[in-house]
Parts: C-alpha cells; sequence; structure tokens
C-alpha cells in the first residue's frame, strides 16, 4: 500500500494508452530508498530521491540526439540543461545546469515550491553522446 514506507512501490500512474511506456510512479522503489523509511527522510531527500526516479524515466524515453532540461516555471529563466541535482536538508532541492546558450545556471528551490517540467533538448552537435545524468545518480544513491 502506498501508506507503508518499505512498500516497493508508492505511486500510481494511469494513462489513456494501455501501451504507454511505465511510469516513475509505476515502477518498484530501488532497494536503496526502502532502506531507510520516509518518516526518516527529510522532506528534501525524499524529493531528491523521487527527481532521481523521475529523470531516470524520462531519459529512457529520449532518442541519441537529446538531452535532459527542466523548463524553469514561474521565473522566466527558460531551460536548464540537468547537470547536476543536490539537495540541502531539511528542505532545500538544487538544480545545476547550463541554459541553451551554455551559461552556467543553478535553481534552489524550497521543496514546497518544487514544479520541475522535465523537457528533452536538443544535445550540442559538439558532443559526440548524449550525457545522461539519471545513470549517475542512481548510482550515487546506491553508493549512498
Amino acid at each position: 500500500m502506498i501508506d507503508d514506507p518499505h512498500d516497493p512501490i508508492c505511486g500510481r500512474a494511469i494513462h489513456a494508452d494501455p501501451n504507454a511506456p511505465k511510469t516513475a510512479e509505476q515502477e518498484p522503489l530501488p532497494e536503496s530508498m526502502r532502506r531507510k523509511p520516509r518518516e526518516a527522510k527529510s522532506p528534501a531527500e525524499w524529493a531528491y530521491q523521487r527527481l532521481i526516479l523521475y529523470i531516470q524515466n524520462f531519459e529512457k524515453q529520449l532518442d541519441r540526439e537529446h538531452e535532459l532540461a527542466i523548463g524553469l516555471t514561474d521565473s522566466g529563466a527558460g531551460l536548464l540543461r540537468i547537470e547536476g541535482i543536490g539537495y540541502f536538508d531539511p528542505d532545500i532541492v538544487t538544480f545545476y545546469g547550463t541554459d541553451t546558450a551554455g551559461n552556467r545556471m543553478q535553481l534552489v528551490q524550497h521543496v514546497t515550491q518544487l514544479s520541475v517540467a522535465l523537457r528533452a533538448m536538443a544535445k550540442p552537435v559538439e558532443v559526440p553522446e548524449p550525457r545522461r545524468i539519471g545513470f549517475r545518480l542512481a548510482e550515487d544513491l546506491e553508493q549512498a
């Protein structure tokens, strides 16, 4: 059930197309996220861990010409190509990256204001392979 912090699935999503790819909510929680009960996690840590699942799932569906970016809501700052994500207990989540012109960007958000639009962004032409941060984030989560 959703109330059990050790339940391998703690979310739900339904789509009109029954053949749509699985969403992050439909996948079991990784063991690394089940080691510590939700009640023992700060809002920032729990939001950070779930963002990793959304990012991994989104990246699985990208082609080789696109990378992950976030559309910055309500800021007018445009897109941020995600190159790093962090959190600062108890309530801050941070996104690191670059904008569409290649300028460094950092978005710091309180978890109560967290609203992220994951977007596909064309990878830079000079980069031969798309950079996938989801794998690195999940690897770090496993080692924590």
